[in-house]
């Protein structure tokens, strides 16, 4: 299968053949999008956040046919996936309206939940000037022609299905000990397509917690809750081939938790979307 194929079946929603559960859209967890590394089998890992907060997305707007531009999404991940069965996504209309529509959709395998998520959608309207612009501007993509990306035998599955281009990095396993918890890089989605909603959501979560680049013997953790806010619509003008440049920031690490956030730039220097995700210390 081609790389393209495979993101677009990893992306892929059909309803579920059971007429006894009218409205329930189904997905195929494939292991090749394990967060775990590359040189061990997917099981040593879970299916990537990333991904399940696309489908989650895109539940919500193939089951209740929404057009609006999403504007935020919120993700709860309460139990772990597994490979091998399909994951159901029950989406449902909170309200509905022209200018706002609310929805929330629940996940499932085997009855068992194992993800919630809410969803803000509304259309927005131009922006004269960028009024928040990027602080520190992007090395040009060409400059970064030859950084290094992730690779390696520990590096995770999903990371295999994008191109990355460091400014100054990868720093995991203590890089940044010492210094600002920030890593800085342009990346796409692999299969070539242009950015859009869902590989904005993958993309936002497709590197390693920062924390692990402030510490030489990285702290286990599991992601809580994920939340997306979408700024501005990517373009091919501001995205590229579908590039976007990306700021990772540790927040907050102690007590029981790790919080940061990433931030996606596009090459006008305005900002296009805001992550924010809340890990539990094991």
């Amino acid at each position: 299968m081609t790389e393209p194929d495979l993101i677009r079946a990893a992306l892929h929603l059909a309803p579920e053949d059971d007429g006894a559960a009218p409205g329930v859209l189904a997905a195929h967890l494939n292991g090749e999008f394990s967060n775990g590394p590359v040189s061990a089998p997917p099981e040593a890992g879970f299916p990537f956040g990333g991904l399940l907060a696309a489908l989650c997305a895109g539940a919500m707007r193939q089951g209740l046919g929404i057009e609006a531009p999403l504007r935020s999404l919120t993700v709860q991940y309460l139990a772990a996936a597994r490979y091998g069965r399909s994951l159901q996504f029950r989406p449902r209309m909170l309200r509905g309206g022209r200018n706002v529509a609310f929805a929330v959709v629940e996940a499932a395998q085997d009855d068992r939940l194992t993800h919630h998520a809410s969803a803000t959608y509304g259309p927005d309207g131009p922006t004269p000037a960028p009024l928040t612009p990027l602080l520190a501007p992007p090395p040009s993509l060409e400059s970064l022609k030859d950084a290094p990306g992730i690779s390696g035998p520990m590096a995770p599955r999903f990371a295999q299905h994008v191109d990355y281009r460091f400014e100054s990095g990868p720093n995991i396993l203590g890089g940044n000990e010492g210094k600002p918890v920030v890593e800085r890089v342009w990346m796409r989605v692999k299969d070539g397509a242009p950015l859009d909603e869902l590989r904005m959501c993958y993309l936002l979560d497709a590197l390693y917690p920062p924390a692990w680049t402030a510490f030489k013997a990285p702290p286990m953790m599991t992601t809580v809750d994920l939340r997306y806010d979408f700024i501005s619509d990517p373009t091919p003008d501001n995205a590229p081939d579908g590039w976007a440049f990306f700021e990772y920031r540790l927040l907050d690490h102690g007590l029981g938790w790790s919080v940061d956030e990433a931030i996606a730039w596009g090459a006008d220097g305005r900002p296009l979307a805001l992550a924010r995700q809340r890990r539990k210390l094991l």
